[in-house]
C-alpha cells in the first residue's frame, strides 16, 4: 500500500506494546539470579560485540533519529564535520581511557577523581555527570515522546504528563533488577530496530519517488543541502572547528561519561573492550551517514509532493512517515521510533543510579550488607525515574529550537570541568587543593556563557560552535593549575 495514510493511533500503541513484551522477556531472562555486581557490571561478563553493537541505539537515541534528518535543510551536511571527530575521540578513548580504568577496576570512572584529587572531586565529577546525564536524557526522551503524544494520545485526549509516566514506568519494570546485564542485552535488541527504521525509511521514499539505489544516491548527491565541509571561521559550522569538538564531544560524551563507560567496563577484558569500541567507531560514521541521507531524501520528496515544511523542523520526519508516505514507511518509523524512546532512558536510569551510589553516597564505605545496598540502589533507582519524569516535563513547558543543539551546547557547559578534571589529572603529577576544586568546576562554565553570549561583539564577530567544550576544559584546568603545588602537597588554603 502506498499514498497518503494516517496510521491508526491504536495501531501504533499496539506496536510499541508488542516491542515493549520482547523488552520484558530478555529482561526477565537475563535477570535471573542477579545480584548487585550483575547491576553494575553484569558480572564483567559481557560479549564485546553485543556491547557494540548497543551503544549504536544509546549514542543515537530519538535525537539522531528526528532532529538529524529535520536540521539537514538548515545544517546541510555539516553533522558530518563532527561525526569524522568523533573517530578521533574514540582512538582515544580506546588507547588512554580504557587502559587507566581497566587497570585500576573500577565500577564508577570518577572513583579516579577521588584517588587522584580527594573526594571533593569525585563528588564534583559525579555531580556534573549527574546533571548532563539527566538532562541530556530528559531532552532525549522528550523529543521522542512529543511525537507519540502528537500522533497517538492526543487522539484519545490522554495529557502528556500520563503518558511519559507510563513510558518511565515500563522502563523501570526492565530495568530495576538486572541493570548493565539486562542493558547490554536489551540496547542490542533497540539498536537493530533503530538502524531497521532508518534504512526501511529510506527504501520507503525510493518506492514512492520510483527510485532506484542509483537514484537516491544522485538525489542526494545533487540535493542543494549535501554540502559537507564549511571554512569560514568564523561561523559554527568552520570545518577545524567542528571536527576538533567532536573529538572531544566523543571524548567526554563517551569515555567521560558513565553511562557509556559502564557497558564498556562490563566487558571481559581491556582487548575486548578496545575492539568493542573501535567497531562502534566503523559502524557510527556509517549510520550518521544514512540518517543524513535520510533528511536529504526527506526535504526531496517534501519538494517533489508539494508538500509544507514544518515550522519545527523535528516534526519533519513524523509528518511525512505517518502521514504521507504509506503504511510501510510509517510501520518503519514507529519501529525506529519505538527503539530510541526506550534506548533514550532505560541505561541512563542504571547509571545514574551507581554514580550516585558509588560516587555521592559511597555505598561501599557504608559497610551494608548486600540485601541493604539491594534495598537502597532500589529507592535511588526509583527517586531518579521521578526526576527525570518532572525535567521531562519542564522541558514540555520550555521547548522551543531543534534539541540537538540544546543538548550539544548543554554539554559544552556541564562535560567541560569533567574535560579538564581529567586532563589535568592524567597530563602532569601536580596536587590540587580539593576544597577548592568544586569552584573552579562552577567558575568556568560561567565565564563560557560569558564569553559566548558576548563573543560577536568582542571578538570581531566570532561565533562560538561546539568549541566552547573545549575552552571550558582548558578554563578548568587552569583553574587547577592555579589551586595546586608540585611538591605533592595540597595548594592553597
Amino acid at each position: 500500500m502506498s499514498g497518503p495514510n494516517v496510521m491508526s493511533p491504536a495501531f501504533i500503541l499496539a506496536s510499541i506494546g508488542a516491542y515493549f513484551c520482547f523488552l520484558l522477556g530478555i529482561a526477565w531472562w537475563t535477570s535471573r539470579n542477579a545480584d548487585n555486581d550483575s547491576y553494575f557490571l553484569g558480572n564483567k561478563a559481557s560479549p564485546w560485540f553485543a556491547v557494540a553493537f548497543g551503544l549504536i541505539g544509546d549514542s543515537l537515541s530519538g535525537v539522531t533519529f528526528i532532529s538529524v534528518p529535520g536540521q539537514v535543510a538548515a545544517a546541510k551536511f555539516s553533522y558530518l564535520q563532527i561525526v569524522l571527530g568523533y573517530v578521533l575521540g574514540y582512538v582515544a578513548i580506546a588507547q588512554v581511557l580504557l587502559p587507566l580504568f581497566y587497570r585500576l577496576n573500577l565500577i564508577s570512572i570518577y572513583s579516579y577523581l577521588r584517588g587522584r584529587f580527594g573526594a571533593n572531586s569525585q563528588k564534583t565529577g559525579s555531580l556534573f555527570f549527574l546533571l548532563s546525564r539527566t538532562l541530556g536524557a530528559a531532552a532525549r526522551l522528550f523529543l521522542t515522546a512529543s511525537v507519540i503524544q502528537l500522533f497517538v494520545f492526543d487522539a484519545w485526549g490522554v495529557p502528556f504528563w500520563l503518558s511519559v509516566t507510563g513510558i518511565i514506568a515500563l522502563i523501570l519494570i526492565y530495568t530495576f533488577k538486572g541493570g548493565i546485564k539486562t542493558l547490554v542485552w536489551t540496547d542490542t535488541f533497540q539498536s537493530t530496530f533503530l538502524l531497521l527504521g532508518v534504512v526501511l525509511s529510506i527504501i520507503a521514499i525510493g518506492r514512492e519517488l520510483d527510485l532506484s539505489l542509483a537514484g537516491m544516491v544522485e538525489a542526494v548527491s545533487s540535493s542543494p543541502h549535501s554540502q559537507v565541509f564549511f571554512w569560514d571561521w568564523r561561523e559554527k559550522n568552520y570545518f577545524w572547528k567542528q571536527f576538533l569538538s567532536g573529538a572531544f564531544i566523543a571524548i567526554v560524551m563517551t569515555g567521560l561519561d558513565q553511562n557509556m563507560m559502564q557497558k564498556n567496563l562490563s566487558c571481559r577484558s581491556l582487548g575486548e573492550a578496545q575492539k568493542n569500541i573501535y567497531s562502534f567507531t566503523g559502524v557510527m560514521v556509517l549510520v550518521n551517514i544514512f540518517f543524513l541521507s535520510l533528511g536529504a531524501l526527506l526535504y526531496h520528496y517534501a519538494q517533489v509532493k508539494g508538500i509544507a515544511i514544518p515550522t519545527k523542523t523535528d516534526q519533519l520526519f513524523p509528518l511525512l512517515a505517518l502521514q504521507h508516505l504509506g503504511t510501510f514507511a510509517a510501520m518503519a518509523f514507529v519501529i525506529g521510533l519505538t527503539a530510541a524512546t526506550f534506548s533514550s532512558a532505560d541505561s541512563v536510569l542504571t547509571t545514574l543510579t551507581t554514580s550516585f551510589c558509588i560516587d555521592v553516597l559511597d555505598m561501599d564505605a557504608m559497610k551494608l550488607t548486600e540485601a541493604d545496598k539491594t534495598r537502597l540502589r532500589h529507592r535511588v533507582h526509583l527517586a531518579f525515574a521521578v526526576v527525570l519524569l518532572l525535567v521531562i516535563l519542564g522541558f514540555r513547558v520550555l521547548n522551543s529550537d531543534a534539541i540537538i543543539n540544546a543538548i550539544f551546547k548543554l554539554a559544552g557547559y556541564t562535560y567541560g570541568p569533567l574535560l579538564g578534571l581529567f586532563a589535568f589529572g592524567l597530563f602532569n603529577r601536580r596536587r590540587v587543593n580539593d576544597r577548592l576544586a568544586p569552584a573552579i568546576c562552577v567558575a568556568s562554565p560561567l565565564v563560557c556563557y560569558l564569553l559566548d553570549e558576548n563573543s560577536v561583539a568582542w571578538f570581531g564577530g566570532y561565533k562560538f560552535g561546539f568549541e566552547l567544550l573545549m575552552l571550558n576544559g582548558l578554563l578548568t584546568a587552569a583553574g587547577l593549575f592555579l589551586i595546586s603545588r608540585a611538591d605533592g602537597k595540597d595548594a592553597g588554603v
